[in-house]
């Protein structure tokens, strides 16, 4: 099975020690978002593992514990969240400056095809119209893509707990997804950024776009099996939306339990 650590909250950057108990005791217990009741107990044990994928903001309390997981064995890849968004939407989150520090590290030590830039979510507000993120991405992709291979691309889903997030903060939520026609102008913009910095372009969950942004999957087996040589071979996860194209995997994060604060984030409580 594959791991993700995790969709649900930033694990690296608040809960690293706390993963690496349970990795050394190999098993950790993951309560049911949505159902009370006992947690479903999950092996991390090397020969019940095929990967982990971590995903994260600032992975920077994370990194002391590579050399123990790399001694284990066990494949494992980073999708790193950078938006580059003011500290009204986003009050904890490291930096672009920060953040070219810890890609820059990360592809020092693992290579850069075991490094995803996720740009995500792509969010309308007074500040961050379309002009603000064409200027935006282009310069983040200039800082980052010497470090990532590949960067993944979505749009604000407007869950009600972040839309009452954005209104309470002044912010004209009902337009913060955009327009399919805002939407499709900037993704092809973006593909263009994407290609002059040497940037593998994918969309995340958006089966209504134009075909310029090849849709992609964060939890990919094919780049697992391409990176270490595997030959991995799993199902659409049934667990995620329908438009979602991730492969099976087991999460083992919990929400609420992120300390970014961002406004937009669906797995804030």
């Amino acid at each position: 099975m594959i791991v993700s650590v995790s969709r649900r909250c930033d694990i690296p950057a608040f809960s690293g020690d706390g993963f690496m108990e349970r990795l050394r005791a190999g098993e950790v217990v993951v309560a049911n978002p949505f159902r009370p009741g006992p947690g479903r107990r999950i092996s991390l044990k090397r020969e019940d593992v095929d990967a982990f994928v971590f995903w994260s903001r600032d992975p920077r309390p994370f990194l002391r514990h590579l050399p123990e997981i790399d001694r284990c064995g066990c494949p494992y890849y980073f999708l790193l969240t950078v938006t580059g968004y003011s500290r009204l939407l986003e009050p904890a989150t490291p930096g672009s400056d920060e953040a070219l520090g810890f890609f820059r590290e990360l592809a020092a030590r693992l290579t850069r095809g075991r490094v995803i830039w996720r740009y995500d979510p792509v969010i309308f507000t007074p500040g961050t119209g379309a002009g603000f993120h064409e200027e935006n991405f282009s310069r983040l992709a200039r800082l980052l893509a010497p470090f990532a291979f590949r960067v993944i691309v979505s749009f604000f889903d407007p869950y009600a707990r972040a839309l009452r997030r954005l209104r309470k903060a002044g912010i004209a939520a009902e337009a913060a997804a955009g327009t399919p026609e805002q939407q499709a102008g900037l993704l092809e913009r973006f593909a263009a950024v994407a290609a002059a910095e040497g940037l593998e372009i994918q969309s995340c969950a958006e089966p209504e776009l134009p075909a310029v942004v090849p849709a992609g999957k964060c939890i990919d087996e094919k780049l697992l099996n391409e990176v270490f040589g595997l030959n991995l071979s799993y199902r659409k996860d049934p667990g995620q939306r329908k438009a979602c194209l991730c492969q099976q995997s087991v999460d083992i994060g919990a929400y609420g339990t992120c300390g970014h604060g961002c406004l937009y984030c669906y797995a804030r409580r």
